[in-house]
């Protein structure tokens, strides 16, 4: 099931898709898990990486943002 992309200032959850900001050779992302501040994220040009969201604001992102 693909999940709609998170609303700012919303909870993230597993199947958004996101962008790291500091990151955009990353790609587009796919939240795998989320444990409070800790998001693993499978990106599609870095693999899985795990994100601290106290310190980096993920973007939203969408399916069609993919390359």
């Amino acid at each position: 099931m693909i999940q709609t992309p998170p609303v700012p200032g919303t909870r993230l959850a597993p199947g958004h898709y996101v962008h790291h900001p500091g990151c955009p050779e990353w790609g587009l992302g796919q939240v795998q898990s989320v444990d409070g501040n800790r998001v693993t994220v499978n990106f599609e040009h870095a693999g899985k990486q795990l994100i601290n969201i106290g310190v980096i604001a993920l973007v939203p992102g969408r399916p069609e943002d993919a390359d």
